[in-house]
C-alpha cells in the first residue's frame, strides 16, 4: 500500500526519476506485482535467465542515490532464484601471508572459490588482457560508475583508479563460486559500508618482529620499502583489531595451522573435497500466464493449450530477498506444482 502511494505521488507530480542499475531489454509483455519497497517484473517471451526483474523504489541503494543526487531515483536489478555463498573479504598487512593462505584455499577447493576481476584506469602492460587481469576502463567512466554506487571499493594509486565493482563480484556468484576479495583495510571498510553481505577476516602476524623478518626474507624490497611497509602494517593492524570492520582475526604464527583455522571459519574443515556450488536456477514461463499475490507468495498461473488444456502453478516466495541494485536481487525461492487439470499430480520444491 505504501509503495502504491509513492507511485501515485510520483505520477501526480509528473516527476521523471533518475534510473539506475542495468535496464532489462524490451519484451513482448510483462506482469508486475508491487512489493514493499520494489516492484516484481515478470517478462513475457524472454529467455529463462532474463525472466525476473525488480524495479526498486525505496531500497537502501535507492535512498542512498536520492540523498546524493537530491532527486527521485528508481533502480533496476535482475532477480535470481536461490542464494549465493557470502563473499569472503580477507585483509592484512604486506608480508603477513594472506596471499599464500588464499592460494592454499583455492588450490584445495578449485571449484568452490573465485576471484573478482578488478577495474583500473591505467593502460594494459605486456601480456595483460582485458577482463582477465583487469577490466581496463576510462577514468571518466569509472568516476561516473563510482558516483552511481557501482563500486564496492576503490583507490587512487599514482594517478590511476583501481577498484572492485559490484558486477565483478556478482559474476563470480553467477558462475556458482564463492568470491574472495583480497583488499586492504580501507577497502574492507568501504565494502562493510556497502550493501554487500560478506565475511570479513583480518590476518595478523604473531608480532611486528616476525613480520619484519618475513619481509626481509623475501628479498624483494629495498630498505626504504621495508620500513614503509612496516609503518603501514602497524597502522593496519591497529585498525584491523579496533575498527569493528572484521568478523574474525586470525594470527598467522604457523601457516598450516592458520590455514586449518581459516577453513573452519568458512565451514570447510570437514570436507576432503568441497562439493561444487550450483549456479543460479532458471525459471521458464509460458507467454500465457496470470499473476496474483498472497502475503509473500507470488502465484503464477500458467496455462498450456493442447489436446487437453492443462494448468500449472509456480509459487514464488519473496520473503527472503537479498541484495539488489546495483547488483542482483537474490533469495527468491519457488515451488512448481504440476498439472492440476484433474487435481494436483505433484510438487517440486526448488530453492
Amino acid at each position: 500500500m505504501e509503495l502504491a502511494k509513492q507511485l501515485l505521488l510520483l505520477a501526480i507530480r509528473w516527476v521523471r526519476p533518475t534510473v539506475r542499475g542495468t535496464k532489462p531489454v524490451l519484451c513482448n509483455g510483462l506482469s508486475a506485482v508491487p512489493l514493499e519497497d520494489r516492484i516484481l517484473i515478470l517478462k513475457k517471451g524472454s529467455k529463462p535467465d532474463d525472466r525476473i526483474w525488480f524495479l526498486e523504489i525505496d531500497t537502501q541503494y535507492v535512498r542512498q542515490q536520492q540523498k546524493i543526487l537530491g532527486t527521485e531515483v528508481v533502480a533496476w536489478s535482475k532477480g535470481v532464484i536461490g542464494n549465493a555463498e557470502k563473499p569472503v573479504v580477507i585483509s592484512g598487512p604486506s608480508g603477513v601471508g594472506k596471499g599464500t593462505l588464499i592460494s592454499m584455499l583455492m588450490k584445495e577447493f578449485p571449484s568452490m572459490f573465485g576471484f573478482s576481476v578488478s577495474h583500473t584506469t591505467r593502460a594494459p602492460r605486456g601480456i595483460e588482457k582485458d577482463g582477465v587481469h583487469y577490466h581496463f576502463t576510462e577514468k571518466s567512466i569509472m568516476e561516473k560508475e563510482i558516483k552511481e554506487g557501482k563500486f564496492l571499493e576503490f583507490a587512487s594509486v599514482h594517478g590511476n583508479l583501481y577498484g572492485t565493482s559490484v558486477e565483478a563480484v556478482e559474476l563470480v556468484a553467477d558462475a556458482g563460486k564463492r568470491c574472495i576479495l583480497d583488499i586492504d583495510v580501507q577497502g574492507a571498510r568501504s565494502v562493510r559500508a556497502s550493501t554487500l553481505e560478506a565475511i570479513f577476516i583480518f590476518i595478523c602476524p604473531p608480532s611486528m618482529e616476525e613480520l619484519e623478518k618475513r619481509l626481509r626474507d623475501r628479498g624483494t624490497e629495498t630498505e626504504e620499502q621495508i620500513l614503509k611497509r612496516l609503518r603501514n602494517a602497524d597502522a593496519e593492524i591497529e585498525q584491523g583489531k579496533s575498527s569493528q570492520i572484521f568478523d574474525f582475526i586470525l594470527y598467522n604464527d604457523n601457516l598450516e595451522e592458520c590455514h586449518e583455522r581459516l577453513k573452519k571459519l568458512l565451514g570447510l574443515d570437514d570436507f576432503v573435497t568441497a562439493p561444487p556450488i550450483s549456479g543460479p536456477i532458471e525459471i521458464d514461463l509460458p507467454m500465457d500466464h496470470s499473476v496474483s499475490k498472497i502475503d509473500n507468495k507470488i502465484i503464477i498461473n500458467c496455462i498450456s493449450s493442447g489436446e487437453k488444456e492443462s494448468k500449472n502453478l509456480v509459487i514464488l516466495d519473496v520473503s527472503s530477498l537479498k541484495g539488489g541494485a546495483p547488483g542482483r536481487t537474490r533469495g527468491l525461492n519457488f515451488q512448481a506444482i504440476g498439472s492440476f487439470s484433474n487435481g494436483l499430480n505433484g510438487i517440486d520444491q526448488l530453492s
